[in-house]
């Protein structure tokens, strides 16, 4: 049926990640895994960071946001993917597609702005300590996650925008897992090669300059705590490592996957397991066992 005056399709059919019948039950416990993981890990430590009044430090404070970002993230393709490999309906309605596009983008940009500011929160915090407390103000910590919030929502907008203005009129067949830009842009029955490059300079070069905006910031850490030897800096820098197991695991698939126009490269599904669901399930893992607040907040949480 037509829509508007661009498009015909009015569902998209998901192939998914294979159509052997054995992998499909091992595709459907991983997923059922990871997003319990995921809802257990994350919900853990944002009860944690809630009730306990030594994690009241602006860093727990990003980390408990991070927390529920993740939760979001991992919500919005997982539970989809569950329902159609156990019932193996793999058809989507149009507007359910685009609506996934919007909030895999939203919330997916919000983590990446979210995790550059957990960068400067840590820069601050080592390398200009005196002033850490007048920084990081639990004012300034609201404006910061604000402002992530709504950078996420402007680069879903964009994204979304230039998807919908596409018309759909043939093709409905998604060789992925869920809707994404890419895959799905490659339907679109017109020359879309302005919209590709547009789209892979909006998340590509986001992606990218999160990405070097963080290697920097560390890097300033790394100098500066080499410079200052001290168990108070080096306890500091440990909680940098898990933050940059968590840019590695995030934006390394990410550069590859949107830092290039649609079919310049063969699309690889299984990479995009890595920062839909992979990250977020290792997330609470990587924080916790890198913290011992957190993790002795957690048994103490868990015990009550």
């Amino acid at each position: 049926m037509a829509r508007g005056n661009f498009s015909r399709v009015t569902e998209f059919i998901l192939l998914g990640l294979s159509d052997t019948q054995q992998l499909q039950l091992l595709f459907f416990t991983f997923f059922l895994l990871a997003y319990a993981m995921v809802l257990l890990g994350n919900l853990l430590i944002i009860a944690a960071v809630r009730t306990d009044p030594k994690l009241s430090s602006p860093m727990y404070f990003l980390l408990c946001h991070l927390s529920f970002i993740d939760i979001c993230y991992t919500s919005v393709t997982a539970p989809r993917v569950l329902v159609a490999l156990l019932s193996g309906h793999k058809a989507i309605a149009f507007e359910g597609c685009m609506a996934q596009l919007f909030f895999l983008h939203f919330v997916g940009s919000s983590e990446m702005f979210l995790l550059t500011v957990m960068a400067f929160d840590r820069y601050t915090a080592i390398c200009r300590p005196l002033h850490y407390t007048a920084i990081m103000a639990r004012g300034a910590c609201w404006a910061l996650v604000a402002a992530c919030w709504v950078g996420g929502f402007i680069h879903s907008i964009v994204q979304t925008g230039l998807t919908l203005q596409l018309p759909f009129c043939g093709p409905n067949v998604i060789h992925s897992y869920f809707c994404d830009v890419l895959p799905v842009v490659q339907l679109a029955c017109a020359d879309t090669t302005l919209t590709e490059w547009l789209m892979a300079s909006n998340s590509g070069l986001i992606s990218l300059g999160c990405f070097l905006v963080l290697v920097a910031s560390y890097a300033l850490i790394l100098a500066n705590v080499r410079a200052r030897l001290s168990q108070g800096h080096w306890k500091a820098l440990s909680t940098c490592v898990s933050h940059v197991m968590v840019v590695i695991l995030l934006f390394t698939p990410c550069i590859f996957t949107y830092l290039r126009p649609a079919g310049t490269l063969p699309s690889n599904k299984y990479i995009c397991v890595i920062y839909t669901t992979f990250s977020p399930m290792m997330n609470p893992f990587i924080y916790t066992l890198r913290s011992n607040e957190v993790k002795e907040s957690m048994w103490r949480l868990w015990k009550r």
